[in-house]
């Protein structure tokens, strides 16, 4: 698997003998399998899959041959099995997650396994920043559900209906055209609730003149989409049409410098004046946007503060606001794979203002 050798390589560069996974979402970037519990060892030359009775089947008719099974459960505590294959690679220098194991956990494996951890999440961090084609089509595809989404539910949005309602209606057609689950609880919010960027879905109704804000995504092969539009339900003042062509304009200017060699912070930056430039930067208070794949938020973010160059396979979220307390807020997410020379966007749902 072209995954285990970059493991490999990374493990190499870093002096390990081999790196013990428990994060679930890293247990699937190597091995392709998803479960729960558990847990994955790659050493320089073997690699190791770590389950119970509930999944061993699955993973025998999904595992590469490549990936040794071993189960664990009653009489056979993990940690033992672990510590054995440990023993019979002769490995010294273990890596661990050290930002998902939990600390307790942490330091009971190293009394388990008789060894210390080294840490070294930064192995998945930087290979998970790149994705390879297999998890694009997987992206591609969660995106093309989300927008099929996105059209049924415009469908039901008049006065009257509820923020919950139209939450709700995003789950069940996400889940309707093929989604695993959500890839984050959807943001449906109206009127002044628009302006609260990470509103919660309640039972306030949708009143003509309202812009509502939809935010949403699925899961699809465990990967993730993510969109967002603003739509205005009956009729738009000039205040909100005006608002509304500044955030288009914004992210049209950092999908234009997005590519892969430039830094998070210039394409963050290049929105970000477009909106301070027409009078709203102190509106527009989060990043242009962040990674997504495995998880809804990864690493590298398209953030001020981010000032590494994206790398090319980079998949990153585009998605100015501005947010007007008390009165309403705008935000147009679409989601970019960064290239050498420029990026491709993948959300293909109009933007123009829509006025249902």
């Amino acid at each position: 698997m072209d995954r285990l050798l970059k493991i490999r390589e990374k493990l190499s560069q870093k002096g390990l003998d081999g790196v013990l996974i428990t994060d679930e979402k890293n247990q699937r970037y190597a091995t392709g399998f998803a479960f729960t519990d558990g847990a994955v060892l790659i050493t320089r030359s073997r690699a190791f899959l770590f389950t119970d009775s509930r999944y061993i089947e699955a993973a025998e008719k999904t595992v590469s041959p490549d990936i040794e099974l071993r189960m664990f459960g009653a009489g056979k505590p993990l940690p033992a099995l672990i510590k054995a294959e440990l023993a019979a690679c002769c490995i010294e220098k273990l890596g661990a997650e050290e930002m998902s194991l939990p600390h307790g956990r942490y330091l009971d494996l190293e009394r388990r396994l008789g060894l210390g951890l080294v840490p070294c999440q930064s192995i998945f961090y930087e290979l998970r920043a790149a994705k390879d084609e297999d998890e694009l089509r997987s992206m591609r595809a969660a995106q093309a559900i989300a927008e099929r989404a996105l059209d049924d539910v415009l469908r039901i949005i008049r006065p009257g209906v509820t923020e919950r309602d139209i939450a709700a209606e995003i789950t069940y057609r996400l889940l309707k055209h093929g989604g695993e689950g959500n890839s984050f609880d959807p943001i449906a919010v109206s009127g002044a609730n628009s302006s609260m960027p990470h509103g919660v879905p309640s039972d306030k109704r949708v009143e003509a003149g309202d812009f509502v804000t939809m935010d949403f995504g699925c899961i699809k092969d465990g990967y993730c989409s993510d969109m967002t539009r603003t739509v205005v339900v009956g009729g738009a003042t000039d205040e909100m049409k005006n608002v509304y062509d500044v955030v288009l304009r914004a992210q049209a200017a950092g999908i234009d410098i997005a590519r892969a060699g430039v830094t998070g912070a210039e394409i963050d930056g290049a929105a970000r004046k477009v909106i301070a430039d027409a009078g709203y930067g102190e509106y527009f208070g989060h990043a242009f946007g962040h990674s997504l794949g495995l998880d809804i938020h990864e690493s590298p973010a398209a953030a001020p503060s981010a000032k590494t160059p994206m790398p090319d396979g980079a998949v990153i979220s585009a998605e100015p606001g501005i947010y007007l307390p008390g009165k309403f807020g705008v935000r147009i997410e679409d989601v970019l794979i960064l290239r050498s020379g420029g990026c491709e966007n993948i959300t293909r749902a109009d933007k123009k203002l829509i006025i249902l």
